[in-house]
């Protein structure tokens, strides 16, 4: 509620179905089994917060989360990306947020490794124990930041083999075998037979602050190679994961036209969504992943076509529907008011950065809100979008001028300015709607 106005059913719909997942961890294993998620479909205008409360949902839910579009995938058979990639991209921010989670708290251990092969490199390893004391006390103050000293860094550090054995070019992402054979294949162009060897090294030049953060960096992927993240990410994403399946109105077809479309990423991209969202195991370059418990929120704005006209088993599989309402004059003033960084007060602080101070009175944050809401109306309604086309449309010559403006000016946006730099917008929006 601190960045989405309103749409109270919405989050309450979304904040249960994961308040419900942690439940379901204190649960006896037993019991556990039964519980599946209750996924749920959003519908709702364009620009009225179906998104904006998954991205938001995702930095709360410390869990692991894709946001993908339904456009996106062909049916199979047709050249594209088929819906198994989902999982293998969720499979693939797990990993990520457990070798996020392992490097904090390797980090300490790390960096006492870091210091030692600095002092190394200063001293020499023979040098008396108390002129290498008094080089530690120099590091940890700070004292040594600047001195440059010689470092060895893995050649392929940089990435160079990245593309020397890559197979199957777009297709490598839809096949797990042609993943794995890739990452076999660069570990032994980097580390030699088998990979076992470690990578060639090259001497780099540079100060010691520099210097920390590339040994830290080496020392924290060495000590990752002891610990075994796949189980623990395939985990983490059957028990906690948590698919955001935005436009999924795109895939669908109104039932009223009988003649079978022919689009490859229509109603065959339901069809292969359904034992996704009921419950299947997926091949990944890790190892097999069962979706059963993982979570999909559906999202679209149903404009041209009804919910009901996808398919019944897919309707089925969404059983929790949310309808999100459009914008009120109100809302778009809240909008504009009520979050944290709003979009107003990203204007004033980027306006700020200039020493220009500026600010919007009540009156003319009301005129915005107004003039948005009857452009929605009578051209498109685009929700909470159309205030960024109007705000930029007031900001533009004040954005432009303030890089000339005197330290310490002050600029007020009043009503009567929200007015005149809108009344051509109005006009040319009227006359566009009959102009081919």
């Amino acid at each position: 509620s601190q960045h989405i106005v309103g749409q109270h059913p919405a989050k309450r719909a979304v904040s249960l179905a994961i308040r419900n997942r942690i439940r379901r961890t204190f649960l006896s294993p037993s019991i556990q089994k039964e519980v599946t998620p209750r996924n749920v479909l959003m519908i709702g205008p364009t620009g009225c917060g179906k998104t904006e409360i998954a991205r938001r949902m995702a930095n709360l839910a410390n869990a692991p989360f894709i946001k993908v579009e339904a456009t996106k995938f062909t049916e199979v058979g047709y050249h594209g990306r088929d819906v198994d990639s989902i999982i293998r991209d969720l499979v693939d921010v797990g990993i990520q947020q457990v070798k996020k989670t392992k490097e904090k708290e390797l980090k300490g251990e790390a960096e006492e490794v870091v210091k030692e092969r600095i002092l190394d490199i200063l001293t020499g390893p023979n040098r008396d124990k108390t002129s290498r004391e008094s080089f530690r006390t120099l590091l940890e103050s700070g004292g040594l930041d600047e001195q440059e000293i010689e470092v060895d860094v893995p050649i392929g550090s940089g990435d160079k083999n990245a593309g020397i054995f890559a197979m199957g070019n777009d297709g490598a992402g839809n096949n797990p075998n042609i993943a794995a054979m890739n990452d076999f294949l660069s570990k032994v162009a980097g580390g030699g037979a088998g990979g076992k060897k470690s990578p060639p090294t090259e001497r780099k030049k540079m100060t010691v602050e520099e210097a920390k953060e590339v040994i830290l960096e080496i020392e924290i992927e060495n000590m990752l190679e002891n610990v075994d993240m796949k189980k623990e990410a395939i985990l983490a994403v059957e028990q906690k994961g948590i698919v955001f399946l935005d436009e999924i109105d795109k895939i669908c077809s109104s039932r009223d036209l009988m003649s079978k479309s022919a689009d490859a990423s229509a109603e065959g991209v339901q069809r292969d969504l359904l034992p996704l969202v009921e419950g299947t195991v997926i091949s990944t370059k890790y190892g097999n992943v069962n979706t059963d418990y993982i979570l999909f929120i559906a999202s679209g704005a149903f404009h041209s076509v009804k919910p009901s006209d996808m398919l019944p088993e897919l309707q089925g599989r969404l059983p929790v529907r949310v309808e999100l309402q459009g914008l009120t004059e109100d809302d778009l003033y809240k909008i504009m008011t009520e979050p944290v960084v709003n979009v107003l007060k990203q204007q004033v602080e980027l306006i700020a950065t200039e020493g220009v101070k500026l600010l919007f009175e009540d009156d003319a944050i009301r005129e915005i809100a107004r003039m948005a809401a009857q452009m929605n109306r009578t051209v498109e309604n685009i929700g909470a979008r159309r205030l960024h086309t109007v705000i930029e449309r007031i900001m533009e010559e004040i954005s432009f001028d303030a890089a000339e403006m005197e330290e310490g000016e002050e600029i007020t946006v009043t009503k009567a300015l929200v007015q005149d730099r809108l009344s051509d917008a109005l006009v040319a929006s009227d006359l566009s709607r009959f102009i081919l």
